[in-house]
């Protein structure tokens, strides 16, 4: 998931079966690992930004 996103020229570019990709309240994006863990980053122009693993729930 970490290379996908290193190789995305969009957010949208996550948007792949199992991803659950989807836009959070604050802007930044959001796809699930597993369980409760999450990938979440921020996006500017064409590079992710601010990319965390965290147990979001």
């Amino acid at each position: 998931m970490l290379a996908r996103l290193d190789a995305a020229a969009v957010p949208s570019d996550m948007n792949l079966p199992g991803y659950h990709f989807h836009q959070l309240d604050d802007g930044r994006y959001s796809v699930r690992v597993t369980g409760n863990w999450r990938i979440t980053f921020g996006w500017d122009d064409d590079d992710a930004t601010d990319v965390s693993i965290e147990d979001y729930h």
